[in-house]
């Protein structure tokens, strides 16, 4: 799935489970950075650009759901997040929990777009590959079932945004989520009075 699926998914997760901003946020980031070593595609882009060809996303296809999509990676988030955490037992098994969620996804609707493209988990990757799980019914990365998702989880974030003091924005900029936030809570005004207007 994409990594915007990830964030609202973890984020909603992390809402109903902590008890504080900063460790939602935590819980939250622990959803989407297993997508960290799909930052090869960057390097792949500039080394086409500095050599002036077309990308070969050698290191993009080399490295995502390889390096940080396993157990060993899963275990290292949720201690580094755990530290930061002001909830750090609570944290580290949320972060666990979002981690493999992140994996599960990834397993069911990851595959690119001809039907044998399919994205495998390697559990304990780096240091092996072995198991490797693969679901041959995975969905396409940018199929309806994944948009589907993504519009409900969309829509169920900015509800439950709308009456907090935080949202899934802050997972990235605390000062665009009081921006985020501003325009939501006015939208949310102006829907509760057109609404009793309309009783009215």
């Amino acid at each position: 799935m994409s990594p915007g699926t990830h964030l609202l998914a973890s984020w909603i997760v992390a809402v109903k489970t902590t008890d504080n901003p900063h460790d939602c946020r935590l819980v939250a980031l622990a959803g989407i950075l297993p997508d960290a070593d799909g930052l090869g595609l960057v390097a792949d882009i500039v080394k086409g650009w500095w050599t002036h060809t077309e990308p070969t996303y050698r290191y993009y296809q080399q490295y995502h759901h390889y390096l940080w999509h396993g157990a060993p990676a899963a275990f290292l988030t949720a201690a580094l997040l755990a530290c930061l955490a002001r909830r750090r037992g609570r944290v580290a098994i949320l972060a666990l929990v979002v981690f493999h969620l992140h994996l599960l996804c990834d397993l069911i609707g990851s595959r690119g777009p001809a039907p044998e493209d399919l994205w495998p988990i390697f559990y304990f990757a780096p240091f092996s590959l072995h198991p490797m799980w693969i679901w041959k019914g995975q969905w396409q990365l940018y199929g309806w079932q994944n948009q589907a998702i993504s519009v409900v989880l969309l829509l169920w974030a900015l509800w439950i945004s709308s009456g907090r003091k935080d949202s899934f924005v802050g997972v990235f900029s605390r000062r665009l989520d009081g921006i985020f936030l501003a325009v939501l809570h006015k939208w949310r005004a102006a829907a509760t009075t057109d609404s009793s207007t309309e009783r009215g």
